[in-house]
């Protein structure tokens, strides 16, 4: 299984990115999507998650401002990222999960920049 994310850029406070992640195999083959977040210093976070039925959770510094989704029939899941602050600055992982709070497979990370 392999997950390929995308997307990444350098963007200006208050702007805004979609991020992509294409898996290999059948997306419904998983019931939690997430995007994970990785930031210089600090340790990873998770910033959101999807499950198979269409339910989200995401992390408090991020809610109202990031939307996650998946497009099953394209094996792919979305972080449609706006309001960007300094602070969502790193990479962006991607992970799949058969069961919600596990994380089986990983991407390598796509790149995040917010700065003027």
């Amino acid at each position: 299984v392999q997950l390929v994310e995308s997307g990444g850029d350098l963007v200006q406070p208050g702007g805004s990115l979609r991020l992509t992640c294409a898996i290999s195999t059948s997306i419904s083959s998983f019931n939690a999507m997430s995007w994970h977040r990785q930031a210089p210093g600090k340790q990873r976070e998770l910033v959101a998650t999807i499950t198979r039925g269409g339910t989200t959770n995401y992390a408090d510094s991020v809610k109202g401002r990031f939307t996650i989704s998946r497009d099953n029939a394209r094996d792919t899941v979305y972080l449609q990222m706006n309001s960007l602050k300094h602070e969502a600055t790193g990479i962006y992982c991607c992970s799949a999960g058969l069961w919600l709070g596990e994380y089986h497979y990983w991407g390598q990370g796509t790149q995040v920049t917010v700065s003027t």
